[in-house]
């Protein structure tokens, strides 16, 4: 007798659709509120009446299943309801990256294929930059918060808020196949074209599951739930920012979208609306640490945690001194992206802030359902010591499928049948992964695998640091030495032996390898990012080797 499960006839299947997020805050915080920067408040009853309106409006203009609607606006309520409207139609979602160069933008609005683009009146000048360049035909939807709006030739829609007061608040969202692709975005590589990932309905829907599950495990640190305050400083077109609007949604979570990110404004947020939960990159909580009023704010009551780029130790118990609960995330764009969190047990939270450090600057343990591994050249587990490194490699139920029109960059990706992240990492006797450098970032001296990583984690703890990055320089006797890159604060005044020494004493106590003596330092008043806030590392070695 087969043991296959027989589906009676009038049974619903319920899909692993975007909807079925949608659906539970209505029914569980309907008053709950969204708000946008100090200009707006809704209520979920009637943000969810937008998304209704917002699918009514693109309807109107021609969008159905299938086709791609693309969103250039900063993080707002708007940006939420796309998140929503757009897929929930059968349609795709495309976050377009404003912060890509025009030569980018032109091709992935190309290669994405982009039927409609809502654009924000800041980002019109971007647009005037590439038209004519890109096809015609496309739709574009203004948003005009009450600025002046300079366009010479677009034909727009209508605008965004007058499209929705016009459309009808209810929508009938249908069921279709959960396998549906419901976003694509680009990533943010340094080098080549940016490569399309896409991710469908049931991969959003589980990887929001699986991040609600990890954030509510703990007993007390690094928790997400219903009683938060959410703000992301993310930008929403980066990886759904993380996928936490969907948790939050999901959940009822009180929201706080900030739009442009302004320092001033996103801490007086953060006061004013009591926000308990954030996700960001290290450079803008740097930026916010930096900030000449950011003492005046108490920021004891904020949970963040940090990803994108390694979290410095330095920046870690700074953060700590303020009362900020904070803590490491790992994952990449093509894993939609939450992986591993750096969470610690309650017994771990009575170690000092030093010690805290070490656990919460750590890749951390796999989220329920993600399988991480990390292996050698030859596909074995390294050992569990913290030292043998070797290559993290991936499955999960949400990972992307491969790069959109890529076949050989898709192959490659998934080689063996584990995603390859090219990050280099140890594990500890625990489980605990931590990353050591990108395997395109490691520096080999005289033979030897020097991390860049954890260099940059001794040199930041130097008071005079503002900011730094290694990277690999050429050198005639040992093949590559490290190359420290820094930013100094103007108000302390210093050596660059000083830095070196500092090394030396890393290399002296056995927490670096005593190739890192070999160390060179290079100041500038800035060093390059990413359009994600990420160290440009390419552009690094293109300006200083």
């Amino acid at each position: 007798m087969s043991n296959l499960i027989v589906k009676t006839a009038s049974a619903y299947e319920y899909p692993l659709l975007i909807k079925q997020l949608y659906l539970a805050p209505l029914a569980n915080n309907p008053n709950q509120e969204i708000v946008y920067r100090d200009q707006l408040t809704l209520t979920y009853k009637t943000w969810q009446e937008r998304v209704h309106r917002l699918a009514n409006a693109l309807a109107a203009i021609g969008v159905k299943e299938g086709n791609t609607v693309a969103v250039m606006d900063w993080d707002s309520h708007r940006y939420l309801e796309a998140y929503y409207a757009v897929p929930m139609m059968g349609a795709v979602l495309h976050t377009i990256n404003v912060r890509l160069s025009p030569e980018q933008m032109i091709y992935t609005i190309e290669h994405a294929e982009d039927d409609v683009i809502i654009c924000h009146a800041d980002f019109i000048p971007l647009l005037e930059s590439i038209k004519g360049r890109i096809q015609e035909g496309r739709k574009f939807i203004l948003i005009d918060e009450g600025g002046e709006v300079v366009n010479q030739h677009f034909q727009f829609e209508g605008e965004y808020e007058k499209l929705l007061a016009e459309a009808s608040p209810t929508y009938n969202f249908p069921d279709f196949d959960e396998n549906t692709r419901a976003t694509t975005f680009y990533t943010t590589g340094t080098t080549g074209l940016p490569k399309g990932v896409y991710f469908s309905h049931r991969q959003l829907v589980l990887h929001t599951l699986t991040t609600t599950a990890a954030l509510a495990a703990p007993a007390s640190q690094g928790r997400f739930h219903r009683d938060s305050v959410y703000m992301p400083i993310t930008p929403m077109f980066h990886v759904h920012a993380w996928g936490v609007p969907y948790v939050a949604t999901f959940l009822g979570t009180k929201q706080v979208y900030p739009g442009k990110y302004v320092p001033a404004m996103l801490l007086k947020l953060l006061t004013s609306h009591k926000v308990t939960f954030s996700h960001c990159v290290p450079t803008i909580l740097n930026m916010l640490l930096k900030e000449p009023t950011s003492k005046e704010f108490d920021l004891s009551n904020w949970t963040c945690i940090i990803g994108g780029a390694a979290l410095p130790k330095a920046l870690a118990i700074e953060a700590l001194k303020r009362g900020i609960d904070i803590f490491a995330g790992y994952g990449m764009s093509e894993t939609c992206p939450i992986l591993s969190l750096a969470q610690i047990s309650v017994e771990e939270e009575g170690l000092t802030f030093e010690e805290q450090a070490d656990i919460r600057c750590r890749t951390g343990y796999p989220v329920g359902l993600a399988q991480m591994r990390v292996v050698d050249a030859e596909g074995n587990d390294v050992p569990q010591d913290d030292k043998s490194s070797g290559e993290i490699v991936v499955r999960s139920p949400y990972l992307t499928q491969g790069y959109l029109k890529d076949h050989v960059h898709s192959e490659k990706l998934w080689e063996g049948g584990w995603m390859h992240t090219n990050d280099v990492a140890v594990v500890n006797s625990k489980g605990s992964i931590r990353i050591t450098d990108r395997t395109k970032d490691v520096i080999k001296v005289g033979g030897e695998w020097l991390s860049s990583l954890e260099i940059e984690d001794v040199i930041a703890k130097h008071e005079g640091i503002l900011e730094v990055a290694v990277i690999g320089c050429p050198d005639t006797n040992w093949g590559e030495v490290p190359l420290a890159i820094i930013v100094s604060k103007d108000t302390v005044q210093f050596e660059d032996r000083e830095i070196i020494q500092i090394v030396k004493a890393s290399v002296d106590n056995g927490v670096l390898p005593r190739e890192a003596i070999t160390l060179k330092v290079k100041r500038t008043d800035s060093i390059d990012k990413t359009s994600v806030g990420k160290i440009n590392k390419v552009a690094l070695r293109t300006r200083f080797l």
